[in-house]
């Protein structure tokens, strides 16, 4: 156990080290390394589920409705900002009460309709326990960004017995997928806040690429139906 917990640490850089022992993460700085180590099972457990059931569904329907995934554990200077944002104690018993994004998966699927098919896929697991869901397909953020946000827990089983972990899954089509990540980009780029022009060009593009999804989705659904794929 000590040797994993010095590998660990090796993932993360002295400065994130640093910062951890001079919060509330101090005294429990081996306790957050194995924390993170129970989330980062937890993604695992995800990935495997999603990976079974694309397969499954292509060997049933002849159709691969995940495209990629995409896995993160929260980095421990987000975990602080987060908390303290939140006006919380840094501490081990804050972040597991109050963060439901520590551990997070996204997943890539191919056309529009696969969204739900894929969340739905996934919860009807009875291992699966959702928490909340925040539909931003149906009612895109004021800024154009959709996706289907849903934070579920998934046990992990360990030495010491089963243990339920939050995860936070993010499903969107790759169309939402290239709009959300080069807004992200360019929201990064400017130190400022983004002038509204820029927002309203941006919140177009989404509209725009919105129409393009559910055309791809009709296009796919013909070719389908008439049997040429």
């Amino acid at each position: 156990m000590t040797e994993m917990k010095e590998k660990q640490k090796k993932s993360i850089t002295g400065e994130q080290l640093s910062l951890l022992e001079k919060t509330g993460f101090k005294e429990h700085t081996a306790e957050f390394f194995t924390e993170m180590q129970v989330y980062q099972a937890g993604i695992r457990e995800i990935r495997t589920k999603l990976e079974i059931l694309d397969e499954e569904f292509r060997i049933h329907h002849d159709h691969n409705p995940i495209h990629h995934i995409e896995s993160r554990l929260k980095s421990p200077q987000s975990i602080i900002e987060k908390l303290v944002r939140r006006g919380r104690e840094v501490n081990i018993e804050s972040m597991r009460s109050e963060l439901y994004d520590v551990a997070g998966v996204r997943v890539i699927v191919q056309y529009l309709d696969d969204v739900e098919r894929v969340a739905s896929l996934l919860l009807t697991q009875d291992d699966i326990t959702l928490i909340k869901r925040s539909d931003y397909v149906t009612n895109p953020k004021e800024s154009g960004y959709r996706s289907l946000h849903l934070v579920v827990e998934v046990p992990v089983f360990l030495a010491e017995g089963k243990k339920r972990v939050p995860v936070e899954i993010q499903i969107r089509s790759i169309a939402m997928d290239f709009w959300a990540s080069l807004e992200h980009r360019l929201k990064y780029k400017q130190s400022e806040e983004v002038p509204l022009e820029i927002r309203e060009r941006l919140r177009d593009c989404a509209e725009r690429i919105a129409v393009i999804d559910r055309e791809m989705q009709e296009i796919y659904r013909i070719i389908m139906e008439e049997g040429t794929l």
